[in-house]
């Protein structure tokens, strides 16, 4: 099995690009939705870590926003409840697919949090910052406190593209976007 990471800034489009590859997707934003919704032990941790907060469960994602804009130093503190439960289902996730020829992670901090293996192959997606600012501005519950504070935690986007071993431009349109893919496959 290879694994395949997509990288890059918030909004490049690394969700779309790995729906193109056609394989088992890990996308670890919507694993840590679930977390929320449905794992009480999380809400318990964090309820406890944060007690001036008013969380109810599942969490909700205005109450973890209230909570991190308060105090970015508090995005750390809920990546540390919820990053050994999302590596878990990862785990998990890589198990169930170890049959499959690729497998494509969708991890937003995957440098950032040293899951790289020396095999895995790192795909950088790139997109104008006026393309990603549009698109950012339109997703539902867009903040731009938020976004910034999620950047600051995040690798230069020059080092996530140097560590990477491919480029996929993305101009948000499916028939350049397609052509990379293949591109990338083919050399497997």
């Amino acid at each position: 099995m290879i694994k395949i990471a997509l990288v890059g800034d918030i909004g490049s489009g690394k969700s779309y690009i790995s729906k193109l590859f056609n394989y088992p997707i890990f996308n670890a934003d919507s694993e840590v939705l679930k977390i929320y919704k449905t794992n009480k032990k999380c809400f318990l941790d964090i309820k406890k870590k944060f007690k001036k907060f008013n969380f109810s469960f599942p969490i909700k994602k205005n109450e973890l926003i209230e909570c991190i804009l308060q105090n970015k130093s508090n995005l750390k503190e809920i990546s540390k409840i919820v990053h050994p439960i999302v590596r878990k289902k990862l785990n998990i996730f890589l198990r169930k697919n170890i049959n499959k020829k690729f497998v494509i992670l969708d991890i937003p901090l995957y440098l950032e949090n040293k899951i790289k293996k020396k095999k895995d192959i790192v795909i950088f997606v790139q997109a104008k910052k006026k393309d990603i600012n549009k698109r950012l501005i339109k997703r539902k519950g867009f903040n731009k406190k938020l976004i910034k504070i999620f950047r600051k935690i995040q690798l230069p986007l020059y080092i996530k593209k140097k560590k990477s071993d491919f480029v996929i431009k993305n101009d948000f349109s499916k028939k350049s976007a397609k052509k990379s893919v293949k591109y990338i496959l083919a050399k497997f």
